[in-house]
């Protein structure tokens, strides 16, 4: 295992999760239905990623899908939720606001591990190894926990230009990221296609 892969594997899926630019809506979410159970949310979001880690690539060979077309789809999905962190556009706010249990819908899905999470941890397959991703995950569903127990709190620390900030300045990273993974990845999809041609 390579740290400094895990590090940038646990930033990328920490951005994407985008947990401090979510707070608002935890918060919002235990007014309206009441304390939110934060580990059962974890847990729930853990074992989501974790599954779709080790099942998801079976899933696409079924399909016919490589790992690296995925991964393209994934870095314009990276790019397209770094774009909405940095100009502030949220679309789904609405659909999450009318869960009716908060600590499964939408905290642990899709809040945490959504389209926009999973997707990401599949591309990562195509660069990194299965276990560099599971530690990423787990250092991230620690991060989630403490984010859950202690939103109040940060909120209050950061206040609502702090967390704008810590949204749009990981936007910025989020679209780096999605940049370097498209080129990296058709390169490898170009190069699968000579192969084939």
């Amino acid at each position: 295992m390579d740290l400094n892969n895990i590090l940038i594997i646990t930033i990328t899926l920490f951005a994407v999760i985008d947990m401090l630019g979510n707070i608002p809506l935890v918060i919002n979410l235990r007014k309206t239905y009441g304390e939110v159970n934060s580990v059962m949310s974890t847990i729930i979001s853990t074992v989501i990623m974790l599954l779709f880690l080790f099942t998801g690539k079976s899933l696409f060979n079924l399909l016919g899908i490589d790992v690296s077309h995925f991964a393209i789809a994934g870095s314009l999905l990276l790019m397209y939720f770094g774009t909405k962190m940095v100009i502030g556009f949220d679309d789904s706010v609405k659909n999450k606001e009318r869960a009716t249990n908060a600590t499964v819908f939408p905290i642990a899905f899709p809040l945490v591990a959504g389209p926009g999470t999973l997707s990401t941890i599949l591309s990562f397959r195509a660069d990194y190894t299965d276990m560099e991703i599971a530690v990423a995950i787990l250092i991230n569903a620690v991060i989630v926990f403490i984010v859950l127990k202690t939103s109040k709190w940060i909120q209050k620390v950061l206040g609502p230009n702090g967390i704008e900030l810590m949204e749009r300045f990981f936007g910025i990273i989020l679209i780096s990221i999605g940049i370097k993974m498209f080129l990296d990845n058709l390169l490898i999809a170009l190069q699968t296609f000579k192969g084939i041609v």
